[in-house]
């Protein structure tokens, strides 16, 4: 018979080891879930994660790493920040819708002008269309002490419907035949968010995330706020008795995380996605939670962690062309990764120890 003892300290070693122990877990559940389903586990599991990188037409493959990797780093840079000061934005897929509606907006408005100032207008109108969805839970929390979680959470609905208002009214495209949706920004070369490295998968959007991870490693590592960030969440007593602000550190986090959310919505729809639509949103906004904590909300572990999400997108893709595997057995695939992080985290802070049953 076993039990959980409580460890004196956290173990490193586990600390360490959760994420690989989480992966090989997701692996071996995820073979199960296949063969349950009659494919051939082995070659599911090789079919996405070795046949994008390794595969025949890795070549073609090995750049999207990057064009799906950079808009889940850059959020979960801003959630990492808000998780490691205990204050939880579930919301980062509302703000990033509306960044991305922000951002469509200001270009289209210009449309169809040529000149160099419109995407770095866009850029600035999606960074704070992000930043001020964000703040509505923000404000809420600091003034009146609601549950930043519940709030974030139920305005990703209202971004939604607010997706589809735009996507029908406002930002219609006007020569579209009655279709839904914006103009195609990829036919604007002045709102075109075009590859850096033509074939790199190397746009502003993943530039930026990598400068994200710099900024986001100096500031906790550094910078005396990144201190009150980390302090905040280790220590809560400790940091009432010190000179942490409470307000300032929930309006500093939750805008940090809808601002970046917001910018990796304006990079991906005037990028690989090209327009507004009503099924813009592809979840970013959630994967970037799984992303976070799989990195252990440190800027080096999200920056793999997300490249690692955008190696189950891209193989999970490949699965369903080339297996015929179901998007709902993907998409539970990856779910599974953020169950079992959570599971193998418990023996951090906790060990099994076996105990006799007692003679009655």
């Amino acid at each position: 018979m076993f039990k959980l003892e409580k460890r004196p300290q956290p173990s490193k070693l586990f600390a360490y080891l959760t994420p690989l122990l989480a992966i090989l877990a997701t692996m071996f559940a995820g073979g199960l879930l296949f063969m349950a389903l009659g494919y051939n586990p082995l070659e599911a599991i090789r079919t996405i994660f070795w046949d994008p990188l390794f595969g025949e037409f890795a070549f073609y493959y090995r750049p999207q790493l990057l064009v799906k990797g950079g808009p889940l780093i850059l959020i979960a840079i801003g959630l990492s920040l808000g998780f490691r000061a205990g204050i939880w934005n579930i919301g980062a897929e509302g703000q990033y819708i509306v960044g991305a509606i922000c951002g469509a907006a200001v270009g289209l408005a210009f449309y169809p002008m040529e000149a160099w100032f419109i995407f770095p207008l866009m850029v600035i109108a999606g960074a704070f269309g992000g930043w001020a969805w964000a703040m509505i839970p923000a404000l809420l929390k600091v003034r009146f002490q609601t549950n930043e979680i519940l709030v974030s959470l139920m305005l990703v609905y209202v971004a939604e419907q607010l997706l589809a208002s735009m996507s029908l009214g406002l930002l219609k495209n006007p020569d579209g035949h009655g279709f839904p949706g914006s103009r195609n920004l990829k036919d604007y070369p002045s709102a075109f968010n075009d590859e850096i490295i033509t074939g790199s998968g190397m746009h502003w959007g993943v530039l930026t995330a990598f400068i994200a991870v710099i900024f986001a490693y100096i500031l906790l590592n550094r910078h005396m706020l990144g201190f009150s960030i980390r302090l905040t969440g280790e220590a809560p007593r400790a940091a009432k008795f010190s000179s942490v602000n409470p307000t300032r550190l929930v309006l500093f986090c939750l805008g940090m995380s809808g601002l970046l959310a917001g910018l990796a919505g304006l990079f991906e729809v005037s990028g690989p996605s090209g327009q507004i639509s009503i099924d813009f949103n592809t979840g970013y906004g959630f994967t970037a939670i799984i992303v976070a904590f799989l990195g252990r909300l440190h800027p080096v572990g999200i920056l793999f962690a997300g490249l690692l999400m955008a190696l189950t997108y891209i193989g999970g893709e490949m699965a369903q062309g080339t297996l015929g595997l179901p998007a709902a057995a993907i998409q539970l695939f990856q779910g599974m990764l953020l169950f079992f992080l959570l599971a193998v985290d418990l023996l951090t802070n906790y060990r099994l120890k076996r105990v006799r049953k007692e003679a009655v």
